[in-house]
């Protein structure tokens, strides 16, 4: 079952990347989202990640107004691109974005040649993704693991792209010079871990009017929670770290990223 949290403060939330469409929330989704609305989520993202999952993201996206998707596929899933599927569904009034897409060079297997045969599919299949956004004129929702260089490589040199959000962002200064490409900065459950020492560090060095909250849910699930399913609600918790690292009112943090999350994702809604 969810969270029974409630909280005082209802200041409006978006949860930028939560998997609603994840089977962990098969059994209880309903409860839990007219409990999160009542605490002050307003709007909640679904990125793509296999293709399979798309209709039911659009389905719950249908059934609440206040939930919306992403068509993308993670690097993980590159076997499920279908650009014929990726062009219905990012049509949809509900899409707002391209994404979880990008690189990842963490599981990696085999010898050398396999290696790079892995990240050619991979920056293949991100490429004519970020080529997608440009055409449909959405931004994109970036997933970098252990592949900082390249994913800053392809982002700086792609031309006309509509900004977008560096989910879980891994505390890279190098991927910070992005803001000034209309890039966003995901700030989820991992701030609040004890080895989160260098993302503590560089948070105040991401201009403010570039952060975003998200929970990536059922996953990274912030403290005092963690072994627990991630949910919305649970913005709240990185939003007092984030709070107490900046130095700044928690309800003036709510504010700040309610806005910035409206400006990358709705303001062309």
């Amino acid at each position: 079952m969810f969270l029974n949290l409630e909280f005082q403060d209802k200041i409006k939330i978006i949860d930028t990347h939560c998997h609603l469409d994840n089977e962990s929330f098969f059994d209880d989704l309903n409860e839990l989202l007219i409990h999160s609305f009542k605490n002050g989520i307003a709007k909640i993202i679904i990125p793509g990640a296999n293709m399979k999952d798309l209709p039911r993201a659009r389905e719950l996206s249908q059934r609440y107004e206040q939930i919306f998707f992403a068509v993308g596929v993670h690097p993980y899933e590159l076997e499920s691109f279908d650009e014929e599927l990726f062009r219905e569904f990012v049509q949809d009034e509900k899409c707002v974005a391209i994404g979880e897409c990008g690189l990842d060079y963490f599981r990696l297997e085999g010898t050398q040649s396999k290696k790079e045969l892995q990240v050619k599919k991979q920056k293949t299949c991100f490429i004519r993704q970020l080529e997608l956004a440009r055409e449909f004129q959405k931004p994109v929702i970036i997933h970098s693991r252990e592949a900082n260089a390249d994913t800053f490589e392809l982002l700086n040199f792609s031309k006309d792209l509509q900004g977008g959000v560096l989910h879980c962002f891994n505390a890279s200064k190098h991927l910070l010079e992005l803001a000034e490409k209309g890039f966003y900065f995901g700030i989820g459950g991992v701030l609040t871990f004890k080895n989160a020492r260098n993302l503590v560090e560089i948070l105040p060095q991401i201009p403010r009017e570039k952060l975003l909250l998200e929970t990536d849910a059922p996953y990274l699930t912030p403290e005092p929670f963690r072994g627990k399913r991630n949910e919305p609600l649970l913005t709240h918790y990185v939003a007092r770290k984030m709070s107490e690292v900046l130095q700044i009112p928690h309800n003036e943090l709510l504010e700040l990223c309610f806005e910035n999350s409206n400006n990358l994702f709705f303001k062309r809604n």
